[in-house]
Formats: structure tokens, sequence, C-alpha cells
């Protein structure tokens, strides 16, 4: 049975730069409420690259109320106890180079490539914001080309309007891996929904994998389902969970 609903949040909750789709995420949050009651029903939780305060905004519109993942994998934040925990990897050395990538990020892209922004709030990895993809496809080369020489600890992740510098031990599949070991949950009674190659860590682990239809190719290449458009995505994942944990019930 799966016990845990995970999603992904740009591409998947919500389109970036577009109002949401209140109506579908009403109905994700009504079927949180519903587990809470009902076994046959997942508890639904985030697991993003963006940072908290953004994430922990989003998990309020869901009625999230157990521990959510930011930051990839860099941090976690419990709502019953308000405290956010760091990953242990995320050492003296990981600071500094965070720093260093931090300046020349701010020193070269944000500075060469018009409307784009760093994201601010974060602590554990780089990241930075353009609407604009065809920007953001040519800083993620820049990237390529830059990071993995001089930073091998780290590993570059880009969505259409993103590109996220993370540490490798800290990714989306450490940070489902330490959110289930904190819920003394298994990782085949997880179902997740991502849509770009930062989700493939936590994709590739879990007991069932999702994609919405607007996913990267190779996204919907690897996971178990494809389901609608981003929230509706969302949605029909969470719905398919609970009919296949229904016939669990039903045969046993």
């Amino acid at each position: 049975m799966i016990k845990l609903f995970i999603t992904d949040l740009d591409g998947c909750i919500s389109h970036p730069f577009v109002s949401p789709d209140w109506e579908s995420i009403s109905r994700i949050k009504k079927l949180n409420q519903r587990s809470r009651k009902e076994e046959e029903i997942p508890a639904l939780t985030i697991c993003s690259g963006r940072p908290f305060p953004y994430v922990e905004a989003v998990a309020q519109w869901l009625d999230v109320n157990i521990p959510m993942v930011f930051e990839s994998g860099g941090g976690m934040y419990d709502f019953k106890t308000n405290e956010i925990t760091w990953n242990p990897h995320f050492d003296e050395e990981a600071k500094t180079a965070v720093a260093e990538i931090q300046d020349w990020i701010n020193g070269t892209l944000v500075k060469n490539y018009k409307g784009t922004y760093p994201e601010f709030a974060k602590y554990t990895d780089v990241g930075l914001v353009n609407p604009d993809p065809s920007k953001v496809a040519l800083m993620h080369e820049e990237i390529l080309n830059y990071i993995p020489a001089r930073y091998p600890m780290f590993e570059v992740h880009a969505t259409d309007i993103s590109v996220n510098i993370i540490l490798k031990k800290a990714n989306k599949g450490v940070g489902i891996k330490l959110l289930c070991e904190l819920l003394e949950i298994d990782l085949e009674e997880v179902a997740y929904i991502g849509d770009s190659s930062g989700d493939m860590p936590g994709l590739k682990i879990v007991g069932k994998s999702f994609a919405p239809v607007n996913a990267k190719s190779f996204v919907k290449d690897t996971v178990d389902h494809v389901t609608g458009e981003a929230t509706e995505g969302v949605l029909e994942a969470y719905e398919q969970i609970i009919v296949y944990n229904r016939s669990l019930v039903s045969a046993s």
C-alpha cells in the first residue's frame, strides 16, 4: 500500500509565473485532509528544489501537516515541531563552495542575462530563475562548462525557467530517503510525481512514480505512469493511488 504521496512544485502543483489552478489544488487539499481518517488515502507532502519560504507557503495551500523537503534534499521542515533540519552532508566545505558559486552566478550570469534573479532565500544550494527558456538554456550550458570541473561534489539540474546547482548528497533522492527514515516509511510505500531532471533521483527510488504530461520526455520515459498536465496531473495521480490502495484492501 502507498502510505505517502510526495509532489514536486514547479511543473506539478503549478506552472511558474502562472496563476495556480485553484480548483484542482482545493481537491488535492481535500484528499489530503481525508487521509487523516481514511487509511486508503496516503498523506501528502512536498519535495521541491525551491527555498523554504515558497515551499512552506504552498504546503499551507495543501494543508500539509507532516514534514516537507525543500532545496531538493538540503532541508526538511517539520510542521508539528516548527523545526528545520539541514542535510548532514552540508558541511563547512560545502558552505564555502556555495558562497563561491553564488559569487560567480551573481557576477556573471545574473549580470549578463537580463531578467535573471538568484533564489535569494536558499542556503544549501544555488539557484537562478528567468522566465525566458532560451536564456535559461544558455545559462545552463555555461554552468555545465564551469561547475563540474571546479566543484565535483555538486550536480546541475535545469527546468525551463531555472537552473539549480545542488550538493550531490543533498538531491531529491537523498531528501526523500531522509524523509522516509524520519516517518518510518519504506520507500516502496511512497509515490512521487516530478517533471524535470532534478526529480529523477527521487522518481527512481519510490514504489510508484508519476510525471505530468508536461514533464521532460526523458522523465516520462522513466516513470510508471504519465498523467494530465501539471496540477490536474497531480490530482489524477493522487486519485490513481487511492484506487490502487482500495484494490489492495478489497483483495485482502
